[in-house]
């Protein structure tokens, strides 16, 4: 396989501004459906197993398209962050954040983990860089009240113990973590095959549990399987890979901001899906989650119309 030119970011056209926002909420959307399908997978696969399964299913297909579209690999460059990122994210991320949930009820996973987006946006300023504006801190900070709100709501349904805490924290460090360090490498590769190699090293990582898939795949119901392929394919490989493109386009900030629409999105899938009837508590947490994504969202898109109005 050859190495193909250091591809960069195509300069933002005014015809093409809707397609970052279109791919973060593909992204947004297709990650909400991911909780309802881990409920049924992870009632028949452990942690490592399905972390393995769900990244060998989302490598496969990463592979067969990439190969279809010959994109080759990314450049040098770009290896220390699909080897980070696939380390972080891909690999330690899906196995610990598995683990947590079994550990705690889903209310505290939720508040735990959502601090991953203020990390995000913490880590980015510090590391790349990046602008923290007031608009995007305070959507932040509405949107995860939201998420406490909604956490709240959701818990007492099992119980917690420290060590699910604790877990919960390092997939928040290493969520964070991973797109931090995936961000520099979207600037010598394509979406795509920083994805694909990002999920391949994690699949690598993660090895160690195929003994344990093997043989809890052969006990394991059809639908469980089932929705452990789905969520290799549509949340990990797709998603993946359109979140990719959206962060080439924008911060590490603004990304993890748009996240937040995630536990407004999975309480209503779970209405739809699963028949579970929200609380008023939790309708009122996915409210406030929706509008600080708004508010974060808002002066990044005006300054956008401001600054292409005075070049017009």
């Amino acid at each position: 396989m050859t190495t193909t030119p250091t591809a960069r970011p195509a300069a933002p056209a005014t015809g093409r501004n809707w397609r970052a926002p279109a791919a973060a909420c593909i992204t947004v959307l297709l990650w909400a459906s991911a909780f309802v399908s881990i409920r049924s997978a992870g009632e028949a696969y452990s942690p490592g197993a399905l972390a393995l399964g769900r990244l060998l299913a989302g490598t496969l297909t990463l592979g067969a398209i990439l190969l279809v579209r010959r994109e080759g690999l990314p450049s040098r460059a770009a290896w220390p962050g699909v080897i980070g990122s696939g380390l972080l994210w891909f690999g330690l991320y899906m196995v610990v954040l598995n683990w947590g949930e079994q550990q705690v009820d889903a209310g505290t996973a939720a508040m735990i983990v959502n601090i991953g987006p203020i990390l995000m946006a913490l880590l980015g300023a510090r590391l790349l860089g990046e602008e923290l504006p007031r608009r995007l801190l305070t959507g932040m900070g509405i949107s995860f009240a939201g998420a406490v709100v909604v956490g709240l709501s959701m818990s007492g349904h099992g119980g917690s113990s420290v060590l699910g805490v604790v877990l919960c924290l390092v997939a928040a460090l290493s969520y964070a973590g991973g797109v931090v360090i995936q961000k520099p490498a979207l600037r010598h590769g394509s979406p795509l095959q920083i994805t694909t190699f990002g999920c391949l090293i994690g699949t690598l990582a993660c090895l160690p549990f195929t003994g344990v898939l093997v043989s809890e795949a052969a006990d394991a119901p059809v639908s469980a399987t089932l929705n452990m392929v789905y969520l290799g394919v549509f949340p990990t490989a797709l998603a993946f890979t359109t979140w990719a493109y959206a962060l080439a386009r924008t911060t590490a900030g603004r990304m993890g901001a748009t996240t937040y629409a995630v536990p407004a999105l999975v309480v209503l899938m779970s209405w739809l899906l699963l028949d579970e009837v929200p609380a008023l508590l939790t309708v009122a947490g996915g409210l406030l989650c929706l509008a600080g994504v708004a508010v974060s969202r808002t002066r990044a898109r005006r300054a956008r119309e401001e600054a292409e109005s005075a070049t017009a």
